[in-house]
């Protein structure tokens, strides 16, 4: 049986319920644990006050860690995060695309300048209150594997949060509280008597808080007057976006809509497409202002992301209208009417070479080769089938059905089916 009380472990304590009782569960375990708080914004101007600011979090974590009984540290790596992550944020916005600056945080900040600091005092993991699970396994080659996994709670997993750590970072990384869920974080420390018992989950951007995003954004970003421009749809053009489709649409149709294969003949097969086929798929729509019809004004595109339906103050139609696309050369934004648009939808993305990330570097896919998994592309998405197909030119995806609102800069990460092991990820380039 493991000593766990020579096992020195530093949990990142936010001030939040999930790292609280993580922190508990590893006390109680007898691991050596102390608390790190790290703070990572000086700036209250963007936040809304009395949410989840820093002063407050970082009060609420010093008592839970005298609670428990255990050392309570401060480190500041607001210099790290502003260069690491918000400067990120920044230029991917300015360029039109959709960063994930949470990703980004767990994979520069809490396990890398986070994690190094941790390692200096000699710990030999690194805790965190993330809804995800790991495991391990050794090799024919004798290697070791690290492997995360989604958690129990499904409602709560958050693995894809994670999807850009690497098997270092990962072999010093623990998740205490994977296999339970959010009623039983919060009967746990309700139990054992947590000031975070009753604290509601932070809403913000990674330790920054609950922010203002436009105003957020122009810190750095200046305002520029330019055109909506509404695309319109035929209701044949419709039908195969409606809800209804989708629904039943659990098939594998050609570039025509014909279907190949149906949800029984699904398994491991995949369409052989061609990489012009892929390409063609992959494209993101590409309208010009003679293809619609200019009904607003907005304040800059950068300002704006694909599938956004707030924020434009635009009247006059039966349906909420949404963001389509996006030119940020001419600072135009296209919009649609209604969830069934099909502006909204795409069936593929591509991911370039340079920004493909394979967490199972073991199974990571060869020139050529195809694969069948579950992907999503942003958080809380439910898991789609899909298939990958790498190529020379990167990594295609193409799903089974159409998805909604994708995004140049989201990340998309894939999973095996049933264990929902998450195998890599990358960042979609169109």
């Amino acid at each position: 049986m493991t000593d766990n009380g020579k096992i020195k472990v530093c949990i990142g304590l936010s001030g939040g319920v999930d790292s609280s009782v993580a922190a508990l569960l590893l006390k109680r375990q007898g691991y050596d644990v102390f608390a790190l708080f790290m703070q990572n914004w000086h700036d209250a101007s963007t936040t809304l006050h009395g949410d989840c600011e820093w002063e407050e979090d970082r009060f609420v974590a010093e008592m839970v860690a005298r609670k428990i009984g255990i050392p309570f540290y401060f480190v500041d790596l607001s210099a790290e995060y502003r260069k690491r992550v918000v400067d990120y944020m920044f230029d991917e916005y300015e360029k039109g695309r959709t960063p994930n600056p949470d990703v980004l945080c767990n994979r520069e900040i809490k396990f890398d300048a986070f994690l190094k600091c941790a390692l200096e005092l000699g710990v030999d993991y690194v805790a965190t209150g993330h809804y995800c699970k790991k495991d391990e396994f050794v090799n024919e080659d004798g290697e070791k594997i690290y492997r995360i996994l989604a958690g129990d709670d499904k409602n709560k997993d958050q693995s894809y949060f994670l999807c850009q750590l690497s098997q270092e970072q990962l072999s010093k990384a623990l998740f205490p509280i994977g296999d339970i869920d959010k009623p039983e974080v919060r009967r746990l420390a309700k139990e054992a008597g947590l000031p975070s018992a009753e604290k509601k989950d932070s809403q913000g951007i990674c330790f920054v808080g609950k922010v203002d995003l436009p105003v957020f954004l122009q810190q750095k970003l200046k305002a520029k007057e330019g055109n909506v421009v509404e695309i319109f749809a035929t209701e044949q053009e419709r039908e195969p976006f409606t809800q209804q489709a989708l629904k039943a649409g659990e098939c594998v149709a050609d570039l025509e809509g014909n279907v190949i294969l149906t949800p029984n003949e699904l398994g491991e097969r995949y369409i052989d497409y061609t990489p012009d086929e892929l390409q063609k798929l992959a494209a993101p729509a590409a309208y010009t202002p003679a293809d619609g019809k200019v009904i607003g004004k907005h304040t800059g595109a950068q300002f704006y992301t694909i599938g956004q339906r707030r924020g434009l103050n635009i009247g006059g139609h039966k349906e909420s209208i949404f963001i389509i696309s996006i030119d940020i050369e001419n600072n135009i934004i296209y919009v649609g009417e209604g969830h069934s648009h099909p502006g909204l939808y795409r069936k593929g993305i591509k991911i370039n070479n340079d920004e493909i990330h394979w967490i199972r570097e073991d199974l990571e896919l060869k020139v050529g080769e195809r694969r069948r998994y579950m992907v999503r592309i942003r958080y809380r998405q439910p898991l789609q089938q899909a298939t990958l197909y790498r190529e020379e030119d990167g990594l295609y995806i193409v799903f089974d059905k159409p998805q909604r609102g994708i995004s140049a800069g989201q990340f998309a990460a894939w999973y095996t089916h049933g264990e929902e092991e998450m195998i890599g990820s990358g960042v979609i380039s169109r």
